[in-house]
């Protein structure tokens, strides 16, 4: 049970960030590139890509390279269901 809570934890850690956060949601109902990324959070890309290079890390989010482009999508169905979750507790009203 405690090597679980650890996962938990480190999972829940990683999406406790409002950025990392935003990006899963924007993720949620399909594939995005860097660049539509940075303009949906309006953020640079520097800051967009360490997110994603956290997220990646984390096996939250999966890639796919077309040309020079790459994009991001949500790497699994747990991650569908817990951002889909997040979206029914906190987002319908928005």
């Amino acid at each position: 049970m405690a090597q679980s809570a650890s996962r938990a934890a480190a999972y829940l850690k990683t999406l406790a960030h409002e950025g990392r956060l935003m990006i899963l949601c924007h993720l949620g109902p399909g594939e995005k590139s860097v660049r539509e990324l940075e303009t949906l959070l309006d953020m640079r890309q520097a800051a967009v890509s360490q997110m994603l290079a956290r997220l990646r890390e984390e096996d939250l989010v999966s890639t796919r390279r077309e040309g020079k482009t790459i994009y991001y999508s949500l790497a699994n169905a747990d991650t569908r269901r817990v951002i889909g979750l997040l979206h029914d507790l906190f987002c319908q009203t928005d």
